[in-house]
């Protein structure tokens, strides 16, 4: 009895069995009816966007109709390319009547991650980012350790047995290059057979495309005045532009100047409705952007980000009196605090 006791008791509980894509699938496609008018609900950037394409493509004759809404507006070129050359079609949450659909999917996301979300129950939600509390869903697949909701979808497409057009392949290939950074990021072998999948049938002329359209015409101006006010001491790029229109022109400027030789830092600043917005770049080898912008200015703002790249936001009511007139000077005091 004693034996039969210590065997019980050492006895090891068995994980349960992974599910298959095959079974994952139907699960997923057993939460719909014929009749569903369906909301798919993303935060737009090429994973999301393309991930929506994919659930539109898997429910195409499944359900009544799919749309995709977006409460964020697109302002990255790279992004509005992408919709326009790959004619997504996507509308805003804000013009939307959502109680008139009767299935909510959220992909790419959770309904935690903006409050606009958590208003909707969500009969779906696949996303590869980590898990949030505060909802639940009939079905979900959450796999954070993906580099990207666009792999996990590939699979779902695959085993429908649904080739992807050249449109959604593309998509779908860019969203992956994108969220893994080329592979740079911690990414799983699945998002590399879904990667070499799409490779043979994504337009790669359009992916080169997308991916240049970073600048307006009108932001070129911006990399005018960091030329004039740059300053560059002991291996470290200054540059405050001033007031800009949308803080992604100052991380396209940081990364242009990043690629400058014997340039180890490198920092970027400008002015965005009522905040200060710095960006941080550098090599990460003994160096970590993210913990100099957490010293330099999280006691003031929010501030994080990686050993390479990171970024800080800081209400300009609570600068110092003496750097409410913030310039390259002022950028170059505050960082070399900490350096």
């Amino acid at each position: 009895m004693k034996n039969e006791q210590r065997q019980v008791v050492t006895r090891k509980k068995r994980k349960p069995p992974k599910k298959t894509a095959k079974e994952r699938l139907h699960e997923f496609w057993e939460v719909f009816e014929k009749e569903d008018e369906v909301l798919v609900v993303i935060s737009a950037d090429p994973d999301a966007l393309a991930s929506a394409q994919a659930i539109k493509r898997l429910l195409r004759y499944r359900v009544k109709n799919v749309t995709i809404g977006y409460p964020n507006e697109i302002r990255r070129l790279s992004n509005v390319a992408m919709v326009d050359l790959l004619k997504i079609s996507v509308e805003r949450l804000k013009t939307l009547k959502s109680r008139q659909y009767s299935k909510y999917v959220i992909v790419d996301s959770q309904p935690s991650h903006n409050p606009c979300f958590a208003e909707l129950q969500y009969h779906a939600v696949i996303d590869h980012h980590p898990v949030s509390k505060g909802w639940d869903a009939p079905y979900i697949d959450i796999r954070h350790e993906y580099g990207a909701t666009a792999s996990m979808l590939v699979e779902y497409l695959r085993a429908a047995e649904m080739k992807p057009s050249v449109a959604l392949a593309t998509a779908l290939f860019y969203a992956i290059k994108v969220d893994t950074h080329n592979f740079e990021k911690k990414a799983q072998i699945a998002d590399a057979i879904s990667f070499r999948y799409l490779f043979s049938i994504a337009n790669q002329n359009l992916v080169r495309k997308i991916e240049l359209s970073e600048l307006r015409m009108s932001e070129l101006n911006y990399f005018k005045t960091a030329f004039d006010v740059m300053k560059i001491t002991n291996h470290r790029l200054y540059a405050h532009v001033g007031r800009v229109w949308s803080p992604d022109v100052l991380v396209i400027i940081a990364d242009f100047f990043n690629r400058v030789h014997d340039v180890s830092w490198v920092f970027i600043s400008g002015i965005h409705g009522e905040r200060l917005v710095v960006i941080f770049r550098c090599d990460g080898y003994k160096k970590n952007a993210g913990s100099l912008a957490a010293k330099t200015f999280g006691e003031i703002g929010s501030a994080g980000g990686h050993r390479e790249a990171a970024r800080a936001e800081v209400p300009l009511k609570n600068l110092a009196n003496e750097d409410k007139e913030f310039t390259t000077k002022t950028l170059r005091k505050l960082t070399r605090r900490h350096l």
